[in-house]
Order: C-alpha cells, then structure tokens, then sequence
C-alpha cells in the first residue's frame, strides 16, 4: 500500500529525525510504501533557491517552487491508498489540514497521529480542530497517539473503507 505523509515534521531537525527513524521505518517495516512530501521535490532545487539573498529575486524563485511542490504533493495524494496525517502542535499545521481536506475530497482513508498531550480542539468533544476530526473520521479512519499502534490502526482504517 502507497501511503502519504502528511506533517509539518521536515521543518525542524529533530522533527526529520523522527519523520525518518520513526514514521517512516514504522511504514516500511509494515510492508508499505510512503510518499514522502519532504523527498518528492528535487533538494537542490530547494538549496537553490535558499541560497539566494533575499528579495525580490529569491521571492519569485520560491512562488515558482512552491507551485511545484504543491503539484508534487497533491499527485501523490491522488495516487496513494491511505494518508498518514502528523497532527502533533498547538493546532493542526495548516498544510497538513489542507492535505488532509483534500485527501478527503478525494475519497482516501487517513490515519491521524496524535502525541502531543496539549489541548488543540475546538471543545472538549474532538481531540483536534473539529473539521480536520471529521475528514479523519468520515473517511474511516482514525487518531493514534503511540507509531507502535500504527500496524492494528491501519488494519481497522482499510476494513472501514
């Protein structure tokens, strides 16, 4: 099975360290495939354009490059069986509520992942903002909040499609 990562964990250092040594070995030791948004565009492209000083120049160059990982990622949405959602912060990061939105548009099953004890719902009924819930939730998913209980998850998310 094809699965999408969708987080905000390719931001920070510690946060790749966990997306690779975690997530990712968790989905690969289960026997799947991840499509990793941080790994779908060319690194050098993106190096490029960080190097540049910043103005005018390196602020085109990144509305050019942004376009493409964004068409980058909502291809593999469409092409994944299943997305795997980090919904770890304060509040969902806005990206990962977008992929999540459209993943759901879509019609793909998404497992939510949640270790982060901090109060982020709208009410005490929803665990996270309440739309991002109900994407999770409508499609047949679910919301874990330990990777090690990813593999019984997952089994419970494809029998609910």
């Amino acid at each position: 099975m094809k699965i999408y990562l969708a987080g905000p964990l390719g931001f920070s250092e510690s946060g790749r360290a966990f997306h690779k040594d975690s997530v990712i070995a968790e989905i690969v030791r289960l026997g799947h495939t991840p499509l990793d948004p941080w790994a779908l565009t060319d690194p050098a492209k993106i190096a490029a354009v960080q190097r540049l000083p910043y103005g005018e120049t390196r602020r085109d160059a990144w509305r050019a490059l942004n376009k493409e990982i964004g068409a980058n990622n909502a291809a593999a949405i469409r092409q994944c069986d299943l997305v795997f959602a980090v919904l770890d912060g304060i509040d969902v990061d806005s990206g990962t509520a977008a992929e999540i939105g459209y993943a759901f548009g879509q019609g793909k099953p998404i497992l939510g992942y949640r270790s982060d004890f901090r109060l982020s719902a709208d009410n005490e009924g929803a665990r996270v903002n309440l739309q991002v819930e109900y994407f999770i939730l409508e499609n047949g998913g679910t919301i874990i909040d330990k990777i090690g209980d990813m593999a019984a998850a997952l089994t419970k998310t494809l029998r609910a499609v």
